[in-house]
């Protein structure tokens, strides 16, 4: 092998190794990690731990205190992050999830067409607000096995008001308890 010819071979591996430095400094600037917002803040995500700190300074109330309070406005707009995966008008069918039209009241498990995780078809017994508020608090710890990905919604005040807005999507709502 002349010179010439090294020369040309240790300038293609060189120019190679150029081209790839070039294409990885622009690709993270392109797709720099911190450069991304969420589009809706996760319960974790929040400064600090802060809603656990409330939760844990407000003082405990009942399921039913906290439905007699619910607003279900509030809740359409917390559910946001739900409509991913479910969908919530009368006669939707299936997306990832199960359709969420009519669950307060219809039994576990029982839509047709959607592949329940064992866990859940083994749950039984119709959805009540009470089942609803344990479930989106912590899918993983009401039905071990699920399949929503959802790691839960720690604030009861918020869980109130999304049951309060599923309560709504029924044409025979369940009746939310009354104001003590």
């Amino acid at each position: 092998m002349d010179f010439f010819q090294f020369n040309k071979i240790a300038g293609a591996v060189l120019g190679t190794l150029l081209f790839v430095q070039v294409v990885i400094l622009i690709s993270d600037a392109v797709f720099h990690p911190h450069a991304a917002k969420q589009g809706y803040p996760l319960p974790a995500a929040q400064e600090g731990g802060a809603p656990a700190a409330k939760q844990a300074a407000a003082p405990e109330q009942s399921l039913d205190q906290l439905l007699a309070k619910a607003d279900a406005k509030k809740g359409e707009s917390d559910t946001a992050p739900c409509h991913l995966c479910h969908n919530f008008g009368k006669g939707e069918g299936v997306k990832i999830g199960p359709p969420l039209w009519g669950v307060v009241g219809r039994p576990k498990g029982s839509v047709p067409g959607f592949d329940y995780s064992p866990g859940m078809k083994s749950k039984g017994g119709n959805w009540t607000f009470a089942d609803i508020f344990q479930f989106i608090k912590d899918p993983a710890a009401y039905v071990p096995g699920t399949k929503m990905t959802f790691t839960g919604e720690p604030d009861p005040v918020k869980r109130a008001d999304i049951i309060a807005y599923l309560d709504t999507l029924s044409d025979n709502p369940v009746p939310l308890p009354k104001g003590k």
